[in-house]
């Protein structure tokens, strides 16, 4: 005799919820499948053994207990049928053997991590890539070991040719695909003889990105623009201080507090690598701070934030995003009333900070102003913006 059924795990875990399980009993010896899922205790309808529609992703949980429920029992039937003596616990080996090497098993792993990081924004962009990859495949299954460099190939011609996908956004695509089978090798889900990235078989390649900012003379325009409303003055005043102070990121920006001006310096940590800053404030980005709207509630430098609970992830990332966005649309305006005819964005701050900074900075001091951890991707950056030797070298064949 032989039998299944999920329940709920009565002890909590760590986050006081609950773990989903499948009990497999095969001659009145019982064993365990837990699915990886978590719940509160009144999510779960015990008659019927599934999540409660009160859970936000009780859909998903009920279809993947319903996938289990499925093969566990495949499983059992085809033991029947070979009048193969398996125990239940040979079947749990089979069967979460067959489920760890399963791509989109792993790429689930791969996104919780994500999530856990609270990188939310990041989650929703890497779920929509491995989606259509799965539409790609019109595979409900897929093993890691599956992946080769032909399908690598004909998956990089669908996203360039049926999608529309620019490279860099490809190259994209690939890390995480390529992310998703070093986490499966990392757990020993797959050989190493079936990888199929590296030297020999699929390499990402990575297009040169054309990074283009401000010259001296369009930054000097923008301080001294007119006949600008009050919204696009004031996006134009975030823009500039990003770029006066070394092209801080938008995300940082919007986080500043009026404590981390300190003694004439800025302090604050960057949001990428965790790193303390420490800068001067110049004296025209002086000049703006005193102008802004504070009153003795103000936290932050920038009224963006002000009441969002900044401990909230998704939604402070939500925000900052809606806020880029507003300035990018103001700034294209204000490009327009100024005659320049680059783009101008928030993030074009920081590279007009490198093109102006170009030769008359010493490397190893741009290297501590954007916080780099290796001078090697200091000098990869400017790279975009040093032109001055080749522009002398030009000269000297062609000025006869």
């Amino acid at each position: 005799m032989s039998s299944i059924s999920p329940f709920l795990v009565k002890r909590p875990n760590a986050n006081n919820l609950h773990p989903i399980s499948i009990r497999i009993i095969k001659d009145r010896k019982p064993s365990y499948i837990y699915l990886g899922q978590a719940i509160k205790m009144n999510q779960w309808d015990s008659k019927n053994c599934c999540v409660k529609s009160s859970h936000p992703d009780y859909l998903e949980i009920n279809q993947l207990i319903i996938m289990k429920l499925s093969k566990i029992n495949k499983r059992l039937l085809n033991a029947e049928i070979d009048d193969e003596r398996m125990t239940s616990i040979s079947i749990k080996e089979q069967v979460t053997s067959e489920d760890d090497n399963e791509f989109f098993t792993v790429a689930k792993i791969f996104l919780a991590q994500i999530k856990d990081r609270k990188q939310f924004h990041q989650h929703d962009i890497q779920e929509k890539r491995i989606e259509i990859f799965k539409n790609f495949l019109k595979r409900e299954s897929f093993y890691v070991n599956e992946l080769n460099v032909e399908i690598l190939r004909k998956f990089e011609s669908f996203l360039r040719n049926k999608r529309k996908i620019a490279d860099r956004t490809i190259a994209n695509y690939m890390i995480t695909l390529r992310t998703i089978c070093n986490l499966a090798k990392s757990k020993s889900l797959s050989n190493v003889q079936s990888y199929p990235f590296g030297k020999g078989k699929y390499q990402i390649k990575f297009p040169e990105t054309k990074k283009i900012g401000l010259n001296m003379d369009e930054i000097k325009i923008l301080e001294s623009i007119e006949n600008l409303t009050e919204a696009q003055q004031y996006a134009l005043n975030v823009w500039l201080i990003s770029f006066y102070f070394a092209g801080i990121r938008v995300g940082d920006l919007l986080m500043l507090k009026w404590k981390d001006f300190l003694d004439g310096r800025l302090h604050y940590r960057m949001g990428k690598n965790n790193k303390l800053v420490s800068l001067k404030i110049p004296e025209k980005a002086l000049v703006i701070l005193e102008n802004l709207d504070k009153d003795e509630n103000s936290m932050f430098v920038f009224k963006e934030l002000e009441g969002v609970n900044i401990n909230d992830k998704r939604l402070l990332k939500t925000r900052i995003k809606t806020a880029t966005r507003n300035f990018n649309r103001r700034l294209e305006i204000i490009a327009a009333k100024a005659g320049i005819d680059k783009k101008i964005s928030m993030h074009i701050a920081r590279h007009s900070f490198g093109n102006i900074s170009g030769d008359k900075i010493p490397i190893q001091l741009l290297q501590k102003l954007y916080r780099h951890s290796s001078v090697t991707t200091t000098i990869l950056y400017q790279s975009n913006f040093i032109q001055k030797d080749t522009d002398d070298a030009l000269d000297k064949v062609t000025n006869f």
